[in-house]
């Protein structure tokens, strides 16, 4: 079969010919660059999600190697991402970690068969408006879950998974802010901003999070870290594993499955799509796709999340000065050498710090400058893109997914002859 007719052909396969001394300490520099913005960011994820820390690590080291390793772009970088946050939370919320494990284990799987059935370029008819929507609602709900560890907030019990009732429980523990927290965060966040804009080449997210961790430790402020809430991490990855499967199970999870593997798709095919004009190269979408369910698959057997390209790691490694997937490669064995020898120092972060992070992770997603441009297009993209947003927030990703597709597609048949704009990848 000709080379150009395969399915799944990596790209580090490709772009190792005629690999030199140059490109290598290039990757590595990139690498170490890209791990130092994932680490804080991974373990804020996993909290946020419902997880320990820790599994935010073993996800981005695991999962991060697997797409790097196979994937269809030459820079994409992998790991946990937000737009995982509001399904993760609910999946563990209704079905515990082991069902959360199953589902990312048959996202992957479901993944794989769609690569290999040249399922790639289908996700490119998704309607712009309902992934416009569908991430400006995940945006919300991120903004939302942090608000108790930004300002130090004591619900006294679990946050409900539903946006609505856990507004509820945190306006009635308005009255336990603390302060101290809500200032971390704030110095946290004003921190990373500065940071990006005086030395947008440096690591800012790294030092904006240590300063104002190593503050709270040598101040010794009231102020929840990692270990005080989470206990230590584990210095090692775990032994390989599964949790008890059962057909029941499989039917009950399908659900959850099927939203965690389209999520994987778009957001990897997006992050694929904004390294290619960043970086001017071409990804194969087929092999991007099959990447993406080996690495859920892999992090599922590690007990890890669910993974994606992450936009904003893979703008980082490029800018670092990325040329091949060996930077991926590198950055996620990074991590894993922090894992080893500096888990103690991961103990330490103050989770008003990592709030902090997420906070802007969530404005840069639903990216506010962009929201009169798109609702000034056809009103009925405009209708489309808010029905997504409102049904994103207070029902369902399930339920806005499937809703605003189907309105899409209606949409595409009454305007048959009309050409589709193209994708415009997001700033993230």
């Amino acid at each position: 079969m000709h080379t150009r007719d395969m399915v799944f052909r990596p790209k580090l396969l490709t772009t190792l010919r005629g690999y030199d001394k140059a490109s290598l300490f290039a990757d590595l520099g990139a690498g170490l660059t890209v791990a130092m913005v994932a680490l804080p960011l991974a373990m804020a994820i996993a909290i946020a999600s419902g997880a320990s820390p820790g599994a935010g690590l073993v996800t981005a080291i695991v999962a991060g190697l697997a797409i790097s390793a196979f994937g269809g772009s030459r820079v994409q970088i992998g790991g946990p991402t937000g737009a995982f946050i509001v399904v993760v939370y609910a999946v563990i919320a209704d079905h515990g970690y082991d069902g959360l494990v199953i589902a990312t284990l048959m996202a992957g799987l479901i993944l794989i068969a769609a690569g290999l059935l040249r399922a790639g370029r289908l996700i490119r008819h998704v309607p712009e408006p309902v992934i416009n929507g569908f991430t400006m609602g995940i945006a919300v709900i991120i903004a939302a879950s942090q608000i108790a560890d930004f300002f130090g907030l004591d619900p006294q019990s679990r946050l409900p998974a539903d946006f609505l009732p856990k507004l509820s429980a945190l306006w009635a523990a308005r009255e336990t802010v603390s302060p101290t927290s809500a200032l971390v965060a704030l110095v946290t966040l004003m921190l990373i901003v500065l940071f990006r804009r005086a030395a947008p080449r440096l690591p800012g997210l790294v030092f904006a999070v240590g300063l104002t961790s190593a503050a709270v430790a040598m101040f010794n402020l009231d102020v929840d870290t990692v270990s005080s809430r989470f206990g230590s991490i584990s210095p090692y990855l775990p032994f390989p594993a599964l949790p008890e499967i059962s057909v029941g199970r499989l039917v009950e999870l399908f659900p959850s499955a099927l939203v965690i593997a389209f999520l994987a798709g778009v957001e990897s095919l997006l992050s694929a799509l904004v390294a290619d004009r960043m970086a001017g190269t071409a990804h194969r979408s087929n092999t991007e796709i099959v990447a993406q369910g080996i690495a859920n698959c892999a992090s599922a057997l590690f007990g890890g999340l669910p993974a994606t390209g992450a936009i904003a790691r893979t703008a980082t490694n490029i800018r670092a000065g990325a040329r091949t997937p060996v930077a991926g490669l590198a950055h996620a064995l990074f991590l894993l050498i922090f894992m080893l020898l500096a888990a103690p120092l991961a103990d330490r972060l103050a989770l008003p710090a990592l709030a902090a992070v997420l906070v802007l992770t969530a404005w840069n997603m639903a990216e506010p400058q962009h929201l009169g441009a798109r609702l000034k297009g056809p009103r009925s993209d405009s209708l489309l893109l808010l029905m997504t947003l409102a049904l994103t927030v207070v029902t369902d990703l399930t339920v806005a997914i499937g809703a605003g597709v189907a309105v899409g597609l209606m949409l595409r048949l009454h305007r048959r002859g009309t050409p589709e704009p193209d994708w415009q990848p997001p700033d993230r």
